[in-house]
């Protein structure tokens, strides 16, 4: 499982009732679609699969409006949506080898960089199977006191080594091979990265393509990022002293 070139990139996003933040998830991935489509690499397949699952919002609507591929589900798991979209979308793909695709993973409640895609290729060509990428929350979902504890608990331009489903990209081969996403409602992120390092596969962490997600603080799950913006990041804020 060496270093292999990338032939077709595949972009999965599990999707439950965002139609509030699911236009700026899309326009987002539309930069950075053609951005990597555009590079001097020769021939390179992109497709994106957006996955409804359990959805009774407008996020259908907004989802068919766009040039992407979507699917429906009714599992109200993110992990088995996760699983669905990439077994979709590696079934589109012209290319079969799955050592010459990578899987990019987001939310549907995140924006991606132009260049989110761009940076994963180069670290796939260069040898990286497993890319785990940073989020920022948005500051316009957290009060000044939340800000500031984020700020002063992250270094930018450092990976922290957090796991975020946001932000995670693998070889298709090596995804396989650690037997996918499970299908559990949370943390299917990091037990996939778990199974993942122990076939020492190499990997990298980065803040270079981080992503901006909601800072809200209920999520789709009871635990999560928003867990952590609700629970982790409040408590990290300093109680006055009198």
């Amino acid at each position: 499982m060496g270093r292999q070139p990338i032939d077709a990139i595949l972009v999965v996003v599990p999707v439950q009732n965002e139609e509030q933040l699911l236009r700026r998830c899309l326009e987002a991935l539309g930069v950075a679609v053609t951005r990597v489509s555009t590079l001097p690499s020769g021939t390179l397949e992109v497709d994106v699969v957006l996955v409804l699952d359990s959805c009774d919002d407008g996020s259908a609507e907004i989802a068919r409006l766009s040039p992407f591929h979507v699917i429906t589900i009714g599992a109200r798991s993110v992990g088995a949506a996760r699983s669905a979209g990439i077994d979709a979308g590696l079934r589109r793909l012209s290319q079969s080898d799955s050592r010459r695709v990578w899987l990019a993973n987001t939310d549907a409640d995140s924006a991606v960089p132009p260049h989110w895609l761009s940076h994963q290729l180069a670290l796939a060509e260069s040898g990286v199977q497993l890319m785990i990428g940073t989020v920022r929350p948005d500051p316009l979902d957290l009060t000044s006191a939340q800000r500031a504890a984020w700020e002063s608990t992250h270094v930018l331009g450092e990976a922290n080594g957090h796991v975020h489903g946001a932000n995670l990209g693998v070889r298709a081969d090596v995804y396989l091979a650690a037997g996918g996403f499970a299908a559990i409602t949370e943390h299917e992120d990091v037990g996939l990265v778990e199974r993942i390092r122990a076939t020492s596969a190499p990997e990298a962490a980065t803040d270079e393509c981080w992503v901006l997600t909601s800072g809200r603080p209920v999520g789709r799950t009871p635990g999560g990022y928003a867990r952590h913006i609700r629970e982790d990041l409040s408590a990290s804020i300093s109680e006055p002293t009198f």
